[in-house]
């Protein structure tokens, strides 16, 4: 059976909870990286679970005809969009 825990013990574990995630999300913010795929692909990673993966073709795409349709978007639409941090916080807590 477990006993209660003292005012002490409590807050040692607090501190020790708030160091693990503090640690936890330093590491889910690491830089980006790329690589080619086996299929020949150009896999960023980093941006979260899984890569993004697109054919050279299709970056060269995104970042011609895509960027500034991306950042009208972005522009436009402030109160409609979260930043990925806030959402995983909310869904955590």
């Amino acid at each position: 059976m477990n006993k209660p825990l003292s005012q002490n013990e409590m807050m040692a574990y607090i501190a020790k909870l708030q160091a693990e995630l503090a640690a936890a999300k330093a590491k889910s913010q690491r830089k980006l990286s790329v690589k080619i795929s086996e299929k020949g692909c150009v896999s960023l990673y980093g941006m979260g679970r899984f890569p993004v993966s697109l054919y050279a073709s299709q970056w060269q795409r995104v970042f011609t005809e895509g960027r500034p349709l991306v950042e009208a978007l972005i522009d436009e639409n402030p109160d409609l969009l979260e930043d990925s941090r806030d959402e995983s916080e909310s869904a955590n807590g």
